[in-house]
C-alpha cells in the first residue's frame, strides 16, 4: 500500500472538461469510471512498439481476441492500451517525456477513482558491473548525486521529491525470478537517473566531453561501490510522481552494456531484441500470478 497521502490537485475541479493533450482524449470522451476503474497496473517502456507488443502479450495469456485497441486518438503523443486490469503506455527518452506520460496518466487514475496502482517500468539500460542481458530490479532510485531525489524547478524555485521505490513488489519479483526458468540473471541494486545519455551518463564519446577517461572510471566505480548496478534517465520522474500521487512503481531494466568495459552499445540487432523481451518474461508473470489479468 502507499503510504504517503496524495495529492490532489483542486485545480481540476474547476475544469468542465480536462484535454489530455498527449493521448488525444478529453474527460467527455468516456466514461472514465467505467472505462479505467478497474486498473490496478500500469506498464511503461520507452518505445511504443515494445509497449504495444507487451500488450499483446498479455492479451494472448488472457485469452482475449486480438488486435489490441490503442485508446490514444490518432494524433496523440503516446500510445495508451489496456489489458483487463493493466494499462499499457510509452513515455519516449528522458525525464521531460516521462513526467508529460505520468501528469496524464495519474490524472485518468484520479478520474476513473483507481489508487495505489503499481507503476512498473520495464526498460533498457547501462548496467555497471554486470554483463549485457541482466535484469535489473532496482531496490533505490537516485540521480547522479547518490541522491534520493527528483529536482525539478517550479515557478523558478527549486523543488526536489523522493525517489522511493516499492520494496515489497520488488522482493517479489526476485523471489519470482528464482523459480522461474529466465534466460538471463536477475540482480537487486541501485539505479541512477541521469539528465542525458552522454555527459551525465560519463560518456566519452558525446559532441561534448570535459572528462578524461580516468575520471570517467573513477566515477563509474564510486557508485558501483555504492550498489549502483545500472543507469537510465526516467525511473526518477516515475518513482517521484507516483510517491506524490499515491501510487507505487518498480523499475525492472534489462541491461544492454556494461560501463566499466565500455561506452559503447555494441549488442546484435537480434540480441538487443531478445534483451527487450526479458522484463516482459519476468513482469509478464508477476502479473499473471497478482490478478491483473483474467486467464479466460
Amino acid at each position: 500500500m502507499a503510504t504517503v497521502q496524495p495529492i490532489v490537485n483542486s485545480h481540476l475541479s474547476e475544469l468542465d472538461e480536462d484535454v489530455f493533450h498527449h493521448f488525444g482524449f478529453t474527460t467527455k470522451s468516456f466514461d472514465f469510471k467505467e472505462k479505467f476503474g478497474d486498473v490496478k497496473f500500469v506498464c511503461v517502456c520507452g518505445s511504443s512498439g515494445r509497449i504495444h507488443n507487451f500488450a499483446i502479450s498479455m492479451a494472448k495469456l488472457a485469452g482475449l481476441a486480438l488486435p489490441v485497441e490503442n485508446i490514444a486518438g490518432s494524433h496523440a503523443r503516446f500510445v495508451l492500451y489496456k489489458v483487463d486490469h493493466i494499462l499499457f503506455a510509452d513515455h519516449g527518452i528522458g525525464i521531460p517525456s516521462t513526467l508529460i506520460l505520468m501528469h496524464e496518466v495519474t490524472k485518468l487514475l484520479y478520474y476513473a477513482g483507481c489508487k495505489d496502482v503499481l507503476f512498473i517500468r520495464l526498460g533498457t539500460s547501462d548496467g555497471l558491473g554486470v554483463k549485457p542481458g541482466t535484469i535489473v530490479l532496482s531496490d533505490r532510485c537516485v540521480n547522479t548525486k547518490l541522491e534520493p531525489y527528483n529536482e525539478l524547478c517550479i515557478l523558478g524555485k527549486p523543488v526536489r521529491r523522493q525517489t522511493k521505490v516499492d520494496s515489497n513488489a520488488v522482493n517479489e519479483l526476485k523471489k519470482l525470478s528464482e523459480n522461474l526458468s529466465l534466460k538471463c540473471s536477475v540482480v537487486v541494486g541501485g539505479t541512477i537517473t541521469a539528465n542525458d545519455f552522454y555527459e551525465e551518463l560519463g560518456r566519452l564519446n558525446g559532441s561534448i566531453c570535459t572528462f578524461s577517461k580516468e575520471e570517467k572510471l573513477a566515477f563509474l566505480q564510486s557508485v558501483y561501490d555504492h550498489g549502483i548496478r545500472n543507469m537510465e534517465m526516467e525511473g526518477a520522474a516515475i518513482t517521484s510522481h507516483c510517491n506524490l500521487t499515491g501510487h507505487r512503481a518498480i523499475l525492472v531494466c534489462v541491461t544492454v552494456v556494461n560501463r566499466l568495459e565500455t561506452d559503447e552499445v555494441t549488442t546484435s540487432t537480434d540480441e538487443f531484441k531478445l534483451f527487450e523481451q526479458l522484463p516482459g518474461q519476468l513482469v509478464g508473470e508477476y502479473l499473471k500470478r497478482n490478478n491483473g489479468i483474467i486467464v479466460r
